[in-house]
C-alpha cells in the first residue's frame, strides 16, 4: 500500500460515523473545542492498544481463529449498547453519568471493529521498528480526525440559530450507538450462520 493509499484509506475509516466519533463529538457538543481535547488520547490510546499486537503478533492467529473476531464483535455490541443506555437514561441518575470521560472513548475504541480492521487490514504486519513510521502517520491521522469530530460537536453546541437542548443531543447519539451495536451484533450473527 502506497503512502497515499494508506492515508486515504485511514482517514475514510476514522471519519466515517461510529461509537468512537459519537462519544467524541458528544464530548465536544457538552465541552467546548479545547476542554475535550483530551478525549483524543482516549482514542489514540485505544487505537494504538488494538493495532500495534494485531499487526505485530496477532494477525496470523485471527486468520487461524476466525471466531476470535466473533467474540471481539460480541463484545463491541455489547459495550455499546450499555454506553447507549447510559446516554439516554442520563437525566435519571445521578451524577455526570452524561459527561463523556476518557475511559468510555478509550474502551470503546479498543472494541471498535475499526480497530482491527485498521491492524489487519490496512496496517502493514511486520516488526514494531518497521511498523514505527506507519504508527506515526496513524497517529496524526487520529488526532486530526478525532479533532474534527470534536470541532463538529462544538460547534453544534454553539449554534445560535435554533436551541439544540442537551437531552436530544444524548438521545440522538444513544439511538446512533444502538444501531452501531445492531451491526455489529447482525454480522456476528451471519457470520455464524
Amino acid at each position: 500500500m502506497t503512502l497515499l493509499q494508506f492515508t486515504f484509506a485511514i482517514l475514510l475509516l476514522l471519519c466515517t460515523p461510529g461509537p468512537t466519533n459519537t462519544l467524541i463529538a458528544l464530548g465536544g457538543y457538552s465541552r467546548g473545542w479545547a476542554k475535550a481535547l483530551p478525549l483524543t488520547a482516549g482514542e489514540l490510546g485505544g487505537y494504538l492498544t488494538v493495532i500495534i499486537p494485531v499487526s505485530t503478533v496477532a494477525a496470523p492467529f485471527f486468520t487461524a481463529y476466525p471466531a476470535a473476531l466473533l467474540f471481539a464483535k460480541a463484545a463491541a455490541g455489547i459495550w455499546v449498547l450499555f454506553l447507549s443506555y447510559r446516554l439516554w437514561n442520563s437525566e435519571r441518575t445521578t451524577g455526570d453519568a452524561g459527561e463523556i470521560s476518557l475511559g468510555q472513548v478509550f474502551v470503546t475504541t479498543l472494541l471498535n471493529p475499526k480497530a482491527v480492521i485498521i491492524a489487519l487490514v490496512i496496517m502493514p504486519h511486520g516488526g514494531l521498528l518497521e511498523l514505527l513510521p506507519w504508527l506515526g502517520l496513524f497517529a496524526a491521522l487520529a488526532l486530526l480526525a478525532a479533532n474534527g469530530w470534536i470541532l463538529f460537536g462544538s460547534v453544534i453546541g454553539r449554534t445560535e440559530r435554533f436551541e439544540i437542548k442537551p437531552v436530544l443531543v444524548r438521545r440522538v447519539a444513544a439511538a446512533c450507538l444502538v444501531v452501531f451495536a445492531m451491526i455489529l451484533t447482525s454480522s456476528s450473527i451471519q457470520s455464524l450462520a
